[in-house]
């Protein structure tokens, strides 16, 4: 017997970049927020010595586990969940999201005038099945002026943001390469994510 086809995924992010992203090829979504209860935070707390890889993987399905709690807990129609994380690394150190202006100007003078790799993994779940994919992109930044960083940081830009940057911001101008998805940076790689749905039976 074939699975079904679905029409519909949820997703379980807030990110705008995502669902501009899942919009661009096509899929149609419902939102699958955190309740007020949920710290959704905590999920992306950074544990002693974990690989940049593993974290992001970790979280990810985490929260995958959390969005299937919550439609359990609605009794929402089934259909497959998407979850998704990206994070910034620089070696084995994880650049996360900004905590204020100090600690947003100090990754930017980081990842200043090198290399560092942006690492997104994507997770669907369906009744009591899950998929997980990691995509790793590579940008490389010019070297910033102390200028350049505090407007940047004043824009307000940086936060929410892994790496305290946006791809698709003015941040742009400072990159000189990226190696890899330029979707996955934005934070949902979308061959990835294509094919996983694909797998799922999700028209788009």
């Amino acid at each position: 017997m074939s699975r079904p086809h679905h029409d519909f995924v949820y997703l379980a992010s807030q990110s705008p970049r995502r669902r501009q992203l899942l919009e661009q090829i096509g899929v149609r979504y419902e939102l699958l927020l955190p309740d007020a209860h949920e710290d959704a935070e905590a999920l992306e707390a950074v544990r002693p010595r974990e690989a940049p890889l593993r974290y992001v993987e970790r979280v990810t399905l985490a929260k995958l586990s959390a969005a299937r709690a919550r439609l359990a807990r609605k009794g929402g129609v089934a259909a497959p969940i998407l979850c998704s994380d990206t994070t910034v690394a620089v070696g084995a150190r994880i650049l996360g999201k900004p905590a204020g202006a100090a600690e947003a100007a100090a990754m930017l003078q980081r990842l200043s005038g090198r290399e560092h790799r942006v690492i997104t993994a994507v997770a669907v779940g369906a009744a009591r099945r899950t998929e997980c994919v990691v995509n790793v992109s590579r940008v490389s930044f010019a070297p910033l002026s102390k200028g350049q960083i505090e407007r940047y940081v004043q824009s307000g830009e940086p936060m929410g943001k892994a790496g305290a940057y946006a791809i698709q911001s003015q941040a742009a101008a400072w990159i000189e390469r990226i190696t890899g998805s330029y979707s996955g940076i934005m934070g949902l790689p979308l061959y990835e994510t294509a094919q996983l749905l694909q797998r799922f039976r999700v028209r788009y």
